[in-house]
Parts: structure tokens; C-alpha cells; sequence
């Protein structure tokens, strides 16, 4: 029997983050994860730089069926505190757009910095462990592992969602979740790219790989981000962010020249260069191959002289609300969080412990609080892994 202050099932980054804090008050803690190595979504993350948080994280920039529960712990910890921390181990950072900071050389200083951290704080680490049995005993929990029979007072789940399962994700989480009686709501892929019917994949092959600026709609969500154009479908951080707002049969709205109104432009052009044609003008304001191909199928090949003001109209519309009826994601493989997970309502905001069960505690992506993209979710493991910390 391996008896222990607190047990915290997943080496991530909510899970090595929570260890830490913990190890740091004393509490003897170790962290058990299957996976041969910890922090692999670490590693991969923001293309082997890791988007480690977001400046401007608030609130907003989370989806949740309870959007107050995230606000407690984004309040105690936040962007700021995690950068001093990068600082003070010496990483070096920079920031790619307004807010968004990325490590400078390698995702790995991120994961070494945090099992660093656990060092320190004396919590251990045991990889390659698999959980068997977890049981409710007097003052904590039992559970039977491939390392045998350990115990502890508190029990932080921190096994993640369930995105890229080549990386070793499971629904163990929500499994356990379900065995303490708390609800689970229904998930899905978020941050994860578009898929399309065969008509419009094979209309749009030609572009695979070119990328624009564009503006994003639906359900409510809105992004102005680039947009890429795949052999599968589209990607870019546009279509990963709204992906997240996305429901099967639903339509996205896409402004191919955000940020300005060109009707008025274009009637200009047709007064003033009535022999100009429509393809030329757009390859100055889109990529020129993807100008040539929306010109071919939409019939707007010949010069301006030739469009009446319905029809100059209507091209105007179909460049700011071009249509998509994507067929699906491409799902949980390559997906960058989950949607959904365990209810909010049956845990506490302060403590991120189970209402219900004294000692269980529920942190980071196995719960129904998902981020934009851009480091939030990040600072989401953080911020309740902190938090959960101070109590375990």
C-alpha cells in the first residue's frame, strides 16, 4: 500500500501544474499517468513552440453551459502570473500576435520548466501506470493500479478530453466522473478542422494551400483570423475557432474581404474602367488563384460594362457572405481540445472540488470549459490547476 496526501491522475499541463502547487505545501503528491512520456500535447502544441497563454484571457474567450464558472480561477490566477513564472526559469518568449506568446525556441522548456517545478515541490511522477479500480474509502480514495494499491486524501482527475488519441487521450475523466455520480454533458471536437461535400472539395482542390484573411460567422461565434484552404477541406485559425460554435447541418459564413464594404468600389471601377474585368481587381485583394477560380464559377468573367447594378450587388454579396455547408470535422484526431465534459454545476469554482464527494477534485480540459484558440486553453489548466492546488 502506497499512501499519499493527494494522487493526481494525468501528467498534462493542468495535472504537472497542480502537482506543483500541491508539492509546494507540503502535501506528499504524485502524479500517475499511462502515457510512456509526460506532457505529449505539451510537446505539440503551437507547432513545437507551445502558445503557453494569452494576455488578454477573460471570460469571454470561453465556452462553457456555465460560462460564470471559469471566472473565479481566471481571477486568482492569471496570464501574468504564469508569464513570471516562464521568466523565472529563463525561458525565452515572443509575442506572434497581439497577446498570443509563444515560447521562442521549443515547446520543450514549457514541460521542462514544469517538471522542473515539480521537483522542487518533491512531487513525484509515475508514468506508464494504469488505474484498474478506484473506490471511496474513509477520509479519501483507493485505487488499484498497475503499481498496486495506493491511497490518498485527495483525488485530482486531470486525464483531459478526448482530442488526438495518438497521443494517448481517453475518456478516463469523464468514465470516473460517471462513476461518482456527476453528469457529463455530450462532447465533441473543437479547434478541429472542416471537412466539405465532395462537390465543393473537389470545386476548391485547385487551392489547396493557400491561405486568406477572412471573417468567420456562426451561431453567435465570430472570428477574423486567416483561413487555409486544404486537400480535405478548410483549416486556418479561422475555421478552428468557429469550429468550436459549429452543429452538424449548419451553414458558416465566410467575409472574403473583411473590413470593407466594395459595392461601392466596384461601381466606381465600372464608371470610371468599364473595360476592366472583375478577376484582376480581386487578385489585389485575394490570393490570384483563388480570385480566378470564384470567377470562373460565379460567371464573372467579363469586364465591368457588362454588370448592371443588380448584378454588382449581388457579386458584392457573394464576396462578403460566401457560404459553406461543411460535411463535418475532421474529429477527435486531429482536434486541439474537447467540447463538453463534466458538468460545472456539480463542482465547486473556488476549490474545483466535487460538490458531493470531499476530496475529488475535477481540473483543466475533462471539464465543460473550453477556450478560443490562442494560448486560453492553456491558461485554463493553469489557472484551475492553481487554484485546485491551494486545497488538495
Amino acid at each position: 500500500m502506497i499512501d499519499l496526501d493527494v494522487i493526481v491522475v494525468g501528467a498534462g499541463a493542468a495535472g504537472l501544474m497542480c502537482a506543483a502547487t500541491a508539492g509546494y505545501r507540503g502535501r506528499r503528491v504524485r502524479v500517475l499517468d499511462h502515457a510512456n512520456k509526460a506532457g505529449k500535447k505539451i510537446l505539440m502544441s503551437g507547432g513545437g513552440r507551445c502558445n503557453f497563454t494569452h494576455l488578454n484571457s477573460t471570460p469571454e474567450n470561453f465556452l462553457s453551459a456555465n460560462p460564470h464558472f471559469c471566472i473565479s480561477a481566471l481571477k486568482r490566477y492569471t496570464p501574468h502570473h504564469f508569464l513570471e513564472l516562464v521568466e523565472r526559469h529563463g525561458v525565452s518568449w515572443c509575442e506572434k500576435t497581439p497577446g498570443q506568446l509563444f515560447c521562442v525556441d521549443s515547446s520543450r522548456e514549457i514541460l521542462d520548466l514544469l517538471l522542473r517545478e515539480c521537483e522542487w515541490a518533491a512531487a513525484e511522477i509515475s508514468l506508464k501506470i494504469s488505474i484498474d479500480r478506484i473506490e471511496p474509502v474513509q477520509n479519501g480514495y483507493q485505487l488499484h493500479t498497475s503499481a498496486g494499491l495506493m491511497r490518498c486524501e485527495s483525488l485530482v482527475i486531470a486525464a483531459g478530453g478526448l482530442s488526438i488519441p495518438t497521443l494517448g487521450a481517453s475518456g478516463f475523466g469523464y468514465e470516473v466522473a460517471r462513476q461518482f455520480g456527476l453528469d457529463v454533458l455530450p462532447t465533441r471536437a473543437g479547434l478541429v478542422p472542416f471537412t466539405l461535400q465532395p462537390a465543393q472539395k473537389e470545386g476548391l482542390a485547385p487551392l489547396s494551400g493557400l491561405s486568406a484573411d477572412v471573417a468567420v460567422q456562426c451561431r453567435g461565434g465570430y472570428f477574423r483570423e486567416p483561413m487555409l484552404i486544404t486537400h480535405r477541406g478548410l483549416s486556418g485559425p479561422a475555421m478552428l475557432q468557429i469550429s468550436s460554435y459549429w452543429q452538424p447541418g449548419d451553414e458558416i459564413k465566410i467575409d472574403l474581404l473583411p473590413g470593407s464594404s466594395c459595392e461601392a468600389e466596384i461601381r466606381q471601377l465600372r464608371d470610371r474602367q468599364p473595360n476592366g474585368r472583375p478577376e484582376v481587381w480581386l487578385a489585389g485583394r485575394l490570393p490570384k488563384r483563388f480570385a480566378q477560380l470564384l470567377c470562373e464559377q460565379h460567371g464573372w468573367q467579363e469586364s465591368w460594362q457588362y454588370f448592371d447594378n443588380e448584378r454588382l450587388e449581388s457579386l458584392a454579396q457573394q464576396l462578403h457572405h460566401w457560404r459553406i455547408k461543411p460535411s463535418g470535422t475532421e474529429g477527435y484526431r486531429t482536434a486541439e481540445v474537447t467540447l463538453g465534459g463534466v458538468n460545472t454545476s456539480a463542482v465547486s469554482s473556488k476549490t474545483l472540488m466535487a460538490n458531493d464527494h470531499p476530496g475529488l477534485y475535477f481540473i483543466g480540459e475533462v471539464l465543460d470549459v473550453t477556450g478560443h484558440l490562442g494560448g486560453h486553453n492553456f491558461q485554463w489548466a493553469w489557472a484551475s490547476a492553481w487554484c485546485a492546488g491551494q486545497y488538495v
